[in-house]
């Protein structure tokens, strides 16, 4: 099988457990965007034991909270599609009103070419942040 997420990481890493990592995607209209990407190569949440689930889920909702801190969007969209790359992963994403794509999904169509700029945060930063909050969860047994 020929898995991206498998191969290389998907973005730059900014933050990793044993059992998953947190890249930053590289999407200039969209700073602050990260995937939360499960290590093993595993297709569908159904597939992760139950542990593994909530472990997943609470770096899922510390990397938003983390979002929400540096970036102040005016919304965080959530998204694990894995249409593309059938590996259990996790888009998570700050919005604001008068985005590119708003009210679309950031993978519709360009309603703003003129957005403004956001909040710029270097990896250093986000890294940072986010080790302080992620490396205090228990990793499942």
């Amino acid at each position: 099988m020929d898995c991206e997420l498998c191969a290389q990481p998907g973005g730059a890493l900014l933050w990793q457990s044993a059992v998953c990592r947190v890249v930053r995607v590289a999407e200039p209209h969209y700073p602050g965007f990260c995937r939360v990407v499960w290590q093993a190569h595993v297709r569908e949440m159904s597939d992760l034991p139950p542990a593994a689930r909530r472990y997943l889920m609470e770096v899922v909702v510390a990397v938003e909270s983390v979002i929400r801190e540096l970036f102040a969007p005016d919304k965080i969209n959530l998204a694990s599609f894995g249409n593309m790359v059938p590996h259990v992963h996790w888009h998570v994403i700050p919005r604001w009103i008068g985005d590119r794509h708003f009210p679309e999904p950031i993978w519709g169509q360009v309603h703003n070419e003129q957005a403004a700029a956001r909040p710029p945060v270097d990896d250093a930063t986000l890294a940072a942040a986010l080790r302080r909050v992620l490396d205090k969860l228990p990793e499942p047994a």
